[in-house]
């Protein structure tokens, strides 16, 4: 160019400036420009916030000859970004003039780091809020769980845009109310909002905790029809999301069309192949990974882990859980002490569990005890259900599940002295438990179960159909399993109460209303009992369909009478 303004200059600039490691070359444009304004120093600024310390980023805003609005607001954000809220305050009391970009960076800031009430008091105090300010605090109510602090202020609101949109949908989704946050999902399509990468990432989260898969799909065909269609992170949370329905042929489809895999893909699909109990699969998955030059980190290891542990592959998972450091440099977490706990506790190996907690570098978290006392439960290891059960009530004394499990171990050797007592302590302590429930989706409507459900308007169906299905059941062999139910009453009582287990409530309601040649997919919020393991793979012999359940701790596919776990779980 043979002419250059201040103009051309700033723009230059500003490339620099911006751009992570070209610092030094921004700082040499700088000095060469021959007449520099507010905009070339605030340019500059920028580049020293984002790519230098603040002691730096104080010596160039004091030496800046003039400075305007937007000079005080890029340092008042800087400090803000990085923490220093006591400085970025310094600041804002001491600028001459404030405007919106002023409060925002000020409420956002303390939202970031923690300090709500603070950002209430600057946000209630603001001359002119912002969206970003109104949003930041939605954000802010979020992240504490004040869900309704959080629903008021976005009815309040005189303008939302996209951000506060999804802040609303991710804040359901984190909060464990991923329903609200598919509902104001379909709100914000219906006002012709066009939902990008981070909505649609919240929301297939959200499908994923719900099994929504009919939504699922509505997503997957917004990002084909979008620019996110070859969007490696949009297609990870597509093959994630399929997984946890229970769609796992979707998933491996999606998965082979993805253009550009990340670590992310692959751990999405050996994560996938590890919780639908196909060990072998993911184990290959990951061998071919590692022959793609992909190198494995921490959450791929806790899929492998995984994988080895559904499929019983003791051996072959002890060898990887040892390869990890010595191999890969990956330290093991406690996400991969808890997976080699259930390998060996469910194959039977409860010593060399409690081995391998004991010689854990760091201190043992719940999850830990937690998993051994489950694997104690299956084998009726009383002795050391107890010990798992102490140590867990230590961790986490308000927590049902120490309380539980030991009250199932002693059912299941008919100690029932002993469950009263456990049972009375859960009351004197104020611990309450989760109750169990099912659910099934049908034309994008959830149905939920409880055990004895009374509620469902179908019930009368469901219990004819039930007791339809329990007559042939014992006909063709099937003998209840009255340990499952964990109650000191008679049998025929106990074989009542088993006959309305959620589950089977939900799988009944789908046999009269899902399609023949359609899958049953069945969600649980807890561990599926023996007894309901037993009865659906009669029921999918019997019924020739094919029934997806999904508990807590894998997915089960029955067919023909045999379930994809082996009996395993």
């Amino acid at each position: 160019m043979t002419v250059k303004t201040t103009v051309t200059w700033n723009a230059m600039l500003a490339g620099y400036s911006r751009k992570p490691g070209k610092l030094t070359e921004a700082q040499k444009l700088f000095d060469q420009i021959p007449e520099k304004d507010t905009v070339s120093y605030n340019i500059m600024l920028a580049g020293y916030v984002q790519n230098s310390d603040m002691e730096t980023v104080w010596s160039f805003f004091n030496s800046m000859p003039s400075k305007d609005i937007a000079s005080w607001n890029t340092m008042i954000s800087g400090f803000a970004q990085k923490g220093a809220m006591a400085k970025a305050r310094e600041l804002f009391l001491a600028m001459p003039e404030k405007n919106s970009v002023t409060w925002s960076a000020m409420i956002s800031g303390y939202v970031e780091c923690g300090a709500l009430e603070l950002a209430e008091e600057f946000f209630e105090f603001a001359a002119v809020k912002s969206v970003v300010a109104w949003t930041a605090m939605i954000n802010g109510y979020m992240k504490f769980g004040k869900i309704e602090k959080a629903e008021r202020l976005f009815k309040e609101m005189p303008v939302k845009n996209l951000v506060t949109w999804n802040a609303m949908i991710a804040g359901y989704v984190e909060n464990c109310r991923a329903e609200d946050g598919l509902k104001i999902f379909r709100i914000m399509l219906r006002y012709g909002i066009r939902p990008n990468h981070s909505s649609l990432s919240s929301v297939l989260l959200g499908c994923s905790e719900l099994s929504a898969l009919q939504l699922g799909k509505l997503v997957h065909q917004l990002v084909c029809k979008s620019l996110l269609r070859d969007d490696t992170t949009a297609c990870t949370s597509l093959i994630s999301m399929y997984c946890k329905c229970g769609v796992l042929d979707d998933a491996w489809k999606l998965f082979l069309e993805t253009k550009s895999k990340d670590i992310v893909s692959w751990n999405a699909m050996i994560s996938g192949y590890a919780q639908h109990g196909a060990g072998e699969k993911a184990l290959h998955l990951f061998e071919e990974m590692r022959g793609e030059g992909i190198k494995p980190d921490w959450i791929t290891f806790v899929a492998v882990l995984l994988a080895c542990n559904h499929a019983g592959l003791v051996d072959i998972g002890v060898r990887y859980f040892d390869s990890m450091v010595k191999d890969y440099g990956v330290e093991p977490r406690p996400d991969h002490y808890t997976c080699m706990v259930d390998l060996l506790g469910r194959a039977g190996k409860l010593v060399e569990a409690v081995d391998l907690i004991k010689k854990m570098p760091f201190k043992p978290h719940s999850a830990i005890f937690g998993t051994l006392l489950g694997a104690c439960r299956i084998h009726k290891n009383l002795e050391l259900a107890e010990f798992a059960a102490q140590n867990l009530r230590n961790l986490d004394p308000q927590s049902a599940a120490g309380y539980v499990q030991l009250a199932n171990v002693y059912a299941a050797t008919n100690k029932w002295d002993h469950v009263a007592r456990v049972r009375r302590s859960m009351k004197d302590n104020k611990v309450v438990k989760t109750p169990g429930y099912s659910w099934i989706e049908i034309k994008n409507s959830v149905h939920e179960f409880r055990s004895g459900d009374r509620v469902h308007p179908e019930l009368a169906s469901i219990h004819e159909k039930l007791n339809e299905l329990e007559k042939k059941m014992k006909l063709a062999g099937y003998v209840p399993d009255l340990e499952s139910a964990l109650h000191d009453v008679g049998e025929e009582q106990k074989e009542q109460l088993l006959l309305w287990h959620s589950e089977k409530l939900a799988i009944a309601f789908g046999l009269i209303v899902v399609p023949y040649g359609t899958p049953i997919r069945v969600f649980k919020n807890l561990r599926v009992c023996g007894d309901c393991h037993r009865a659906i793979k009669y029921i999918s012999a019997i019924e020739r369909r094919e029934i997806i359940v999904r508990d807590t701790v894998r997915f089960h596919h029955f067919m023909g009478g045999c379930c994809s776990c082996g009996d395993y779980w």
